[in-house]
């Protein structure tokens, strides 16, 4: 296991330099909009490069789901699944927010995750069965005492089905009013991995794409947590909707987000 945790670490900061170096610096030429609100830029396809060839050099067997090269989720063995840049609207505005995020499955189940933020040089890693770790030191949120009323939840506005707002405002309402306080980062990489460190309770969002939350559902499940779809389902990663939570508010969350109607 620690040499595909290794590959995607390495990988991770070898991106993250093209990340570093041109920020700030990207121009309307740089960018492209893929659909209403989401874009790609020069740096997301330079860095997924990157990353791509660090892996492909030490398994070149393996296969690659990548957000803007594609890929094929549907075989079996071993696939990374590769965001070389998770909150790239963030990146874009020089916004201080935005993640590498890999993580390796194989036959069907997420083994391995990591989520880099370089600007903080923040390195999360999980391993299946094996826990979570935040710059060597291990993650544990079970251990702490949460309940809804004082919980801090993460979120993101659906931001590609936006004909979805009236339902998901109604939904923040009542997560609101029934919880401390809402963040919104726009990374849901990075929110999955505060979960994992304890800095929010929970993180629910709706039309996530595998590569959002393949490594930080596993941060926070090796961390202690629960991961599901909005219904307690097991298919958050491939449905984009997804609850993660510490398991003392887990419940209180899919109470909410188990009425909309998806």
């Amino acid at each position: 296991m620690e040499g595909y945790t290794d590959t995607a670490r390495q990988a991770a900061r070898e991106a993250s330099k093209i990340l570093i170096e041109n920020l700030g610096s990207i121009g309307s030429e740089d960018i492209e909009k893929k659909q209403v609100a989401d874009f790609v830029t020069r740096v997301d396809r330079e860095s997924e490069r990157t990353i791509i060839e660090v892996i492909k050099e030490a398994f070149p067997e393996h296969r690659i789901l990548a957000e803007e090269t594609g890929g094929n989720r549907h075989e079996k063995g071993f696939l990374w699944i590769i965001d070389p840049l998770d909150g790239t609207t963030n990146y874009i505005h020089s916004y201080p927010m935005f993640a590498i995020s890999i993580a390796l499955q194989f036959n069907g189940d997420i083994i391995v995750g990591v989520v880099y933020d370089p600007l903080r040089d923040e390195m999360f890693w999980a391993e299946k069965g094996r826990g979570a770790f935040l710059n060597g030191k291990r993650l544990d949120i079970s251990k702490r005492t949460v309940e809804m009323k004082n919980a801090l939840i993460a979120t993101g506005f659906p931001f590609r089905a936006k004909k979805l707002i009236d339902d998901y405002l109604e939904l923040f309402k009542e997560v609101f009013l029934a919880s401390s306080d809402l963040r919104r980062a726009g990374s849901a990489a990075i929110d999955l991995a505060y979960v994992a460190a304890g800095r929010c309770d929970g993180f629910y969002e709706i039309g996530l794409s595998p590569w959002d939350v393949a490594a930080g559902s596993l941060l926070v499940e090796e961390a202690g947590g629960v991961v599901t779809d909005f219904r307690g389902g097991s298919e958050h990663i491939w449905t984009g909707n997804i609850v993660a939570a510490h398991r003392n508010i887990h419940g209180d969350l899919i109470k909410f987000t188990g009425r909309l109607s998806l």
